[in-house]
């Protein structure tokens, strides 16, 4: 974690309650939402410029945790198994995903989860506006310390 992640762990945790209610709104469970969460980074656009400056997020990893959520949708969970009624096509799906002919509801499920993840950006960067940390955060990730 770096430094200027550190800065904002409560402001995280504070976001992360009060986007609870925007979560179950989503077609995202709690649990999904917790791994779209982890295959995604956070870095500060146009640091130096306080006026265009806003926090961004890294979204380059979710394509391949897509199927994890299908996972964890079936009921299997992220560290794999065979869910209960399963046809066995998880292979076949997986060779499709790998050469680009994933479905639409697929590609449908990873805008969802860019969009949710774009609206807890904006919600994390507001906070810290509100609280007066924006400056200070901006400045600790224009230094370096990102």
């Amino acid at each position: 974690m770096s430094n200027w992640t550190d800065r904002i762990v409560s402001d995280r945790m504070a976001v992360d309650r009060e986007f609870s209610d925007r979560v179950r709104a989503s077609e995202f469970s709690n649990q999904e939402w917790g791994l779209i969460m982890t295959a995604v980074e956070f870095e500060i656009e146009h640091p130096d410029d306080p006026e265009r400056a806003r926090i961004v997020p890294d979204t380059e990893n979710l394509p391949q945790m897509m199927p994890e959520l299908e996972k964890v949708g079936q009921g299997a969970g992220p560290a794999g198994g065979t869910p209960q009624g399963d046809s066995g096509t998880g292979v076949l799906d997986a060779v499709r995903g790998a050469l680009g002919l994933g479905d639409d509801d697929e590609e449908e499920r990873l805008d969802a989860a860019e969009r949710l993840v774009g609206e807890y950006a904006a919600e994390l960067q507001a906070r810290l506006e509100d609280h007066g940390k924006w400056t200070e955060v901006r400045e600790a990730y224009s230094d370096g310390t990102a």
